[in-house]
């Protein structure tokens, strides 16, 4: 069925939010080699750095021909770029999978962690491969943070608008939260046996609620500030 009928449909019937199965089926035999390279790039990459990997041991991997390699990527650096993009895709999806229905910011930001943890434990070559970014493309590199931060400050910038969080510079609390995340994955998760998300959740949630100053000496701050 050719996008003019599908038209046509829609102006009748009203809009088709899917294709019919036997298109549906096509694509999907077309995405799947695809899914399977990127994969197959993420363990090579990850395991053998850029410089050393090879597109034969990409396809080796992905158990497919060299030529279907060339059908949906012209070299490995296109394959490596189209690799650090969709690993920022698919993690800031499922980020917003674990917040979904989440309306207070602080439960938000629990649960973000949570999905960012355990996406690091399912990909545990996600920081070998984007700090090779920064010095294969730059551009791809800088794009990866960028998406995460701009989505972070957005949803940061609207909860201290309802009153949920403080009103600091969304941008400068994105980024600060995001490094927070990316080091307390790359120490409690990459580098244990047992990844420990449920105590660092714990303790990075204490430091997200209330910060470094201890509780004492904010009370008697308020206190001193009141009788001046």
């Amino acid at each position: 069925m050719d996008s003019l009928t599908r038209g046509a449909r829609a102006a009748k019937n009203g809009p088709i939010d899917r294709p019919p199965p036997e298109e549906r089926t096509l694509a999907e035999r077309g995405r799947r080699p695809r899914h399977t390279l990127l994969e197959a790039a993420e363990a090579v990459f990850g395991e053998r750095g850029y410089e050393h990997a090879s597109v034969a041991e990409i396809t080796q991997r992905a158990g497919v021909a060299q030529g279907t390699f060339y059908v949906y990527f012209p070299d490995k650096l296109t394959v490596f770029v189209k690799l650090v993009d969709d690993l920022g895709d698919r993690l800031r999806a499922e980020i917003r999978q674990g917040i979904a229905g989440l309306t207070d910011r602080i439960d938000i930001e629990r649960e973000g962690f949570r999905s960012f943890f355990k996406f690091v434990a399912r990909h545990r070559a996600l920081y070998r491969i984007v700090r090779q970014a920064e010095f294969v493309d730059r551009a791809v590199f800088e794009r990866y943070y960028r998406r995460m931060g701009d989505a972070y400050a957005k949803g940061l910038k609207e909860a201290a608008e309802k009153g949920q969080i403080e009103p600091l510079d969304p941008e400068i609390t994105a980024y600060s939260l995001m490094g927070l995340a990316d080091f307390l994955g790359m120490r409690f998760i990459l580098w244990e046996g047992e990844p420990q998300i449920d105590r660092v959740l714990e303790q990075a949630m204490q430091l997200i609620r209330h910060g470094l100053e201890p509780a004492a000496r904010r009370d008697a701050g308020k206190a001193s500030a009141k009788k001046r």
